[in-house]
């Protein structure tokens, strides 16, 4: 039955291509290739080139900042390195989380919406349950959400009532699916939707490798390892360019590092600290489909997720299923729910969290073994292509809807 969705976050890719909130996109356009109506609601942003309407999901932004330099709710600027909330994030949420709710009340009561569907139980879930209590509510979990409410007591109370509110909690991974009923979400109503990947996106391309090679001015015989991703603390960049100064595989292998973030002037000292400055590439963002390429070109992929200091862990990051469907071979931790998908010496090989050296040596093997390399990449594709295309998200999300809808309170 077709349902008048509206879908309220935080993050959405800005424009065609953008890195910042990938899996957002074709969650709401999957969504409504299934039939439902998707309006969709978020903070504006300077750099948003969307129209009013693309493949049925409907956009609504709203304009929060009185100020320029306050354009930091959402859209992943509001926390430094991942690690904790920026001064200019606290400033700004009054107003854009007063900005959201009269915006998603005011598109929830014109479009006659049915059901309420909150992306990250705060911001996304406060605004959406304020905004039409009397409407089911779907809450889904991304990652940074709950580890703000772990640190932070003011979201842990305001995720702790929308738990309570919410007729169905969904989340990317089983260890934040359980996090999450630690903070007061109940285990009868959460459910682990992992995320989809696109895999006529991230595939393999013979001729990727060459051509990249040459615009890096690199020797076609060069090994290339490459990453992406933020350059925050939990994406552990840190230790692969530790790995890097580690590798004995010859000849000397480049690292290709696709992202930017707080951490960028960083990592770049530490490659300069390390002597290998000039084999350690830092390609700033890019979109997803030149990503796709690199993974393409690469001899190995490098994905050191860590749990950071503060306890702050992806939940499954989009890279890792990417990294899996480009049939290229991975390396990887467990952190988060990675596990879930990298099975140590047949999807992928799983170092640990932190071990810069167990990095290096699990690079330096698919690089000196390239008939296994191809043989775990191509059972990390097979896998993906088995288990996590969009529209088999897609139809879970709605599966989520019609249990939410009909869900019965007790004391109702």
């Amino acid at each position: 039955m077709k349902q008048i969705v509206v879908m309220v976050t935080s993050s959405y890719p800005r424009f065609p291509g953008d890195s910042v909130g990938t899996f957002m996109e074709p969650i709401a356009k999957g969504i409504a290739a299934r039939g439902h109506e998707v309006h969709l609601v978020a903070p504006w942003h300077p750099r948003i080139t969307r129209g009013r309407e693309e493949d049925g999901v409907f956009f609504h932004f709203f304009r929060y900042a009185p100020v320029r330099a306050l354009n930091v709710f959402g859209y992943a600027a509001g926390m430094r390195a991942d690690e904790r909330l920026r001064l200019g994030a606290w400033a700004a949420a009054p107003l854009a989380m007063a900005a959201g709710w009269f915006k998603t009340l005011r598109v929830a009561q014109k479009q006659r919406a049915t059901l309420m569907h909150a992306h990250w139980v705060v911001p996304g879930g406060v605004i959406a349950a304020a905004a039409r209590p009397q409407l089911p509510l779907v809450v889904s979990l991304h990652g940074s959400d709950v580890f703000v409410a772990e640190r932070v007591a003011p979201a842990r109370a305001a995720a702790r009532r929308v738990f309570r509110r919410a007729a169905l909690v969904t989340a990317c991974s089983a260890d934040l699916a359980t996090r999450a009923v630690a903070l007061g979400a109940a285990g009868d109503r959460m459910e682990v939707i992992p995320y989809g990947v696109d895999a006529d996106r991230f595939h393999r391309d013979p001729g990727a490798r060459s051509l990249r090679r040459a615009q890096l001015r690199l020797p076609p015989e060069t090994p290339l390892i490459v990453a992406a991703g933020r350059l925050v603390r939990k994406k552990g960049f840190e230790y692969l360019i530790d790995a890097a100064a580690h590798l004995e595989e010859r000849p000397t292998p480049a690292v290709v590092i696709a992202g930017e973030g707080d951490l960028g002037n960083e990592l770049r000292a530490r490659a300069m600290e390390h002597g290998i400055a000039g084999r350690v590439h830092f390609l700033g963002n890019l979109p997803q489909g030149e990503v796709a390429a690199w993974f393409a070109a690469a001899d190995a992929i490098a994905l050191p997720s860590v749990r950071d200091d503060r306890g702050n862990v992806d939940g499954l990051p989009n890279t890792v299923l990417e990294a899996l469907a480009s049939a290229t071979p991975l390396v990887t931790t467990g952190a988060g729910g990675i596990g879930a998908v990298a099975e140590h010496n047949r999807t992928a090989l799983v170092v640990p969290q932190r071990d810069s050296y167990a990095l290096a040596s699990a690079l330096d093997s698919l690089l000196a073994n390239p008939a296994r390399a191809e043989q775990i990449g191509k059972a990390g594709r097979a896998m993906i292509l088995a288990r996590f295309g969009w529209p088999a998200a897609a139809a879970r999300f709605d599966a989520a809807y019609d249990r939410a809808l009909a869900f019965k309170w007790p004391d109702r």
